[in-house]
């Protein structure tokens, strides 16, 4: 056949044609944001840099080999953390595998490549739903597939959370399976691939999006009124398609869901509608919110779709169902109930509106509505033009709207209501005005997207925390770890001064600190007794710089980093990069038989409980304020303890001074001492760490002189005082029983015993969920729990010591993955022999084929 006249040529030639648009534009945006990876300005912004980056950076390790675990468990992060749920929430996108290709000193350029074309895929398989839904110009739906893919939601919430995308290309995508199933067409296979893809990329917007896609198909069925049985029929052909697609996607979306249940709980909220002022500015470009719908499709698309109602060629089932969706769906985002089952029944933490791409599309299909049955006319674009007006007017009494609003307003608006009445007066004819009509709408399209895009990048900036690209102190840091890295003999931590949030991941070592939306409840819970610090409510644990936790945990390096310069809250320091060693017992060391202690208030206290040895003096201390008075309640950074209130005790002579202040924000220094620690607290996401102050003096009189940056409270037992000799002792003797060699490979964990050893084993991980250990030749058992970490008993008979980890819902998921294998494999041979066995089709146009002309 020859492809000029293939009924696919005019849909190729739009998704190119808005990939190109879309890249173009989205490029072009960054260059006037100055933004990496064209200019000075990072793009590493809340989460991109904290979690995207290095989980990328994470996957290209492994993808080469380096990294210290594998697809069952990080042993990088938080001592040990599941790495299928992290695999399927942020990297289970197919375009994840791309970063392979580039060097791993340019990670930020690799999930920028990444982020760049699933956006031009997004548009392209938008492009092509548009001339499958209707036959229509094949610029037009470019043009309208880039508006889709440029849309407020992409540029300003997804595309600094990567994963996000994945559902940006699932709605389209699902909504062609939506068309086969309607059609009837024997693409049952395609289709249940299509959606075992989407729902593996990223489960999450791929539930909203099979939501957006039942309700297009829904409307489709109304609007074709096919008999009961062939609806049936087409219904039920679409549901076996999306069952049998997610039974596939089960082995890794059971697993982030019981990742989810096992997950430290983050903030509890309850969704409170935005007013509807600011809706309205989110319709239109240059504008940004955070908590916000980002529900801009560019200026052509929403007259378009303002038209719709008005435009009297559509025949009147058409404008008023998709009309009618458009508005349900509008106001579906507003309302409790429905906001809950857009979102899986959990209000989301961050923005509430992370749906909003579903309405972006469903506004662009009713522009193309508009447009694909020829260009409205005089009348309904004069309606589209007053409704634009008075959405802006809406708009105007938003703080949303900014001065630089208006410069991309203006001159859009006059160039899509030009390029839409030049449009009309050609006629549909190829004439230089149509011609003109065409580029104009093109030009008008990319420069308000990259004109939005350059907006939102540079108000993201402003108002969340950033972070630096891979640069120079990242290739410090790495190569200090490199050179001090003697894994899995003792764990190499990146150090207190964290660059973002997986330092671990993305400069490498073996330490606590760890972020992500599936950061076990044991381990935040653990950490937290020992009197770390975390961001993030608790699902950001952090480095505690620690004698004890880093006895307890085999650390037997640490990095010391100067504050990262990037970080504006960071007082300034320098200093090169060091390494300290310490001695440190096995990953696995055997203990007396525990008792029944829980952890109490005293990070202290509990650090003994775990360690096995009393190491700590806790002594009585007095909080004065700026005066020298006591202060009751202990409450400084207000009142007359403002600015300079000073806590004093008495340590032993030479102990080590610790400061225990989770609700503490500031610094403290130990009078005499050179150098000060920082405290962050900000409630309810951040709690200070315990630190170090320096040793005692000699005469036991301690004076901590702090500096508060906003009201705290110090706590009772805050002090701290370590007795290094008996730390060096407890340590030895516990290397001295431990294990004589440990081995670690991905999920596995196997470590030989001295003989006779009794009480109990402990692995120094978090018992998190999934953890099966035996002794010897002995059965597989449950993981037991010491205080957080890993437990077994020992009778003195065994000498070995096998622990595997197996992922919580990986079997149910693997059970349902193959059940739902096995019944597409019978569907599709029962399918095959039908076929061969039937007779030759009427030459009649049957059902089907009226059902799919009249589509």
């Amino acid at each position: 056949m020859d492809r000029s006249t293939s009924p696919h040529a005019p849909r190729r030639a739009a998704a190119l044609l808005a990939a190109a648009v879309t890249i173009t534009a989205f490029c072009a945006g960054d260059v006037l944001a100055r933004s990496h990876p064209f200019g000075p300005r990072t793009r590493s912004v809340n989460d991109l840099g904290n979690q995207y980056v290095p989980f990328h950076a994470h996957l290209w390790d492994l993808l080469h080999g380096r990294a210290h675990g594998g697809l069952l468990v990080n042993w990088q992060s938080g001592y040990g953390a599941s790495f299928l749920p992290d695999l399927g929430t942020y990297l289970g996108s197919p375009y994840a595998l791309l970063v392979a290709l580039f060097p791993r000193d340019e990670i930020d350029l690799a999930v920028y490549a990444v982020t760049l074309l699933k956006t031009a895929t997004a548009a392209a398989a938008m492009a092509w739903l548009l001339l499958t839904l209707r036959p229509g110009r094949w610029w037009a739906a470019g043009l309208l597939g880039a508006s889709y893919a440029l849309c407020g939601w992409s540029t300003a919430d997804a595309s600094y959370n990567p994963m996000w995308l994945d559902g940006l290309i699932t709605l389209p995508l699902l909504c062609l399976v939506g068309e086969w199933a309607l059609a009837g067409r024997r693409r049952r296979l395609t289709g249940v691939l299509i959606v075992a893809l989407v729902w593996t990329a990223n489960f999450y917007t791929a539930y909203m999006a099979t939501l957006g896609a039942a309700l297009v198909l829904l409307l489709r069925l109304l609007l074709a009124r096919p008999p009961r049985r062939q609806a049936l029929a087409t219904a039920g052909r679409a549901a076996l398609t999306t069952v049998l697609g997610v039974g596939l996607a089960a082995p890794l979306v059971t697993v982030v869901y019981f990742g989810t249940r096992h997950a430290y709980p983050g903030r509890v909220r309850q969704f409170t509608p935005v007013p509807a002022e600011d809706v309205a500015a989110r319709l239109l470009p240059a504008t940004y919110g955070f908590g916000s719908p980002a529900l801009y499709v560019g200026l052509t698309a929403l007259l378009l779709a303002l038209a719709l109602p008005f435009h009297r060629a559509v025949p009147v089932p058409v404008r008023t169902g998709w009309t009618a969706l458009v508005l349900a769906v509008a106001l579906s985002l507003q309302w409790g109930p429905t906001h809950l089952v857009w979102h899986a029944f959990a209000t989301p933490q961050g923005s509430a509106y992370r749906q909003a791409f579903v309405l972006c599309g469903l506004l662009v299909i009713a522009a193309w509505h508009a447009l694909a049955y020829g260009v409205p006319g005089r009348r309904a674009l004069g309606a589209a033009t007053v409704l634009l007006a008075l959405i802006v007017v809406a708009a105007g009494r938003s703080t949303l709207v900014g001065w630089y609003t208006w410069p991309v307003l203006l001159p859009a608006l006059a160039g899509a209501l030009a390029g839409l009445v030049l449009l009309a007066r050609a006629g549909g004819q190829r004439t230089r005005l149509a011609g003109l009509a065409v580029v104009l709408l093109l030009a008008v399209q990319a420069g308000e997207g990259a004109a939005t895009s350059a907006v939102a990048t540079r108000m993201r900036l402003a108002h969340m925390d950033d972070y630096a690209p891979w640069g120079r102190r990242q290739e410090t840091q790495a190569a200090a770890i490199a050179g001090a890295d003697g894994w899995p003999r003792y764990r190499t931590d990146p150090g207190r001064e964290q660059t973002v949030g997986n330092d671990p991941l993305l400069v490498g070592g073996e330490g606590a600190q760890y972020y992500s939306s599936l950061t076990s409840g044991v381990l935040s819970r653990t950490l937290t007794a020992l009197g770390d610090g975390w961001t993030s409510r608790g699902r950001s644990v952090q480095s505690l710089d620690n004698a004890v936790t880093d006895v307890v945990f085999s650390v037997g390096a640490r990095v010391h980093s100067p504050p990262d310069p990037h970080q504006k809250h960071v007082p300034p320091g320098g200093g090169p990069v060091t390494v300290t060693r310490r001695e440190v017992p096995p990953l696995v060391t055997v203990r007396a038989a525990p008792g029944r202690t829980p952890f109490g208030p005293s990070p202290y206290r509990n650090q003994e409980l775990l360690l096995g040895s009393r190491v700590y003096t806790v002594p009585r201390f007095t909080v004065h304020d700026d005066g020298g008075r006591p202060v009751p309640g202990r409450r400084v950074g207000t009142g007359s303890a403002l600015a300079r209130p000073t806590i004093t005790a008495r340590c032993p002579a030479g102990t080590r001074v610790h400061l225990w202040a989770p609700h503490f924000s500031g610094t403290a220094r130990l009078a005499g001492a050179a150098a000060s620690a920082r405290f962050r607290f900000v409630f309810p996401r951040n709690r200070a760490a315990l630190q170090p102050l320096g040793p005692a003096p000699a005469s036991g009189r301690l004076r901590i002189e702090l500096a508060p940056d906003r009201p705290g409270r110090i706590p009772p037992g805050a002090v701290g005082c370590l007795d290094t000799a008996r730390l060096d002792t407890a340590a030895a003797a516990l290397k001295a029983t431990g294990a004589t060699r440990v081995t670690v490979s991905d999920g596995t964990l196997r470590a030989r015993l001295p003989a006779g050893s009794k009480g109990i084993a402990v692995v120094a991980a978090p018992r998190i969920a999934g953890w099966r250990c035996a002794t010897g030749d002995g059965p597989e058992r449950p993981a037991g729990d010491f205080h957080g970490l890993i437990a077994v008993p020992l009778d003195g008979t065994a000498t070995s010591l096998t622990c595997t980890f197996h992922p919580p819902g990986l079997r149910l998921g693997t059970a349902v993955g193959v059940a739902s294998l096995l019944t597409l494999a019978l569907l599709t041979a029962v399918s095959t022999v039908r076929r061969r066995r039937a007779p030759a089709p009427p030459t009649t146009t049957s059902p089907r084929e009226r059902l799919t002309t009249a589509l």
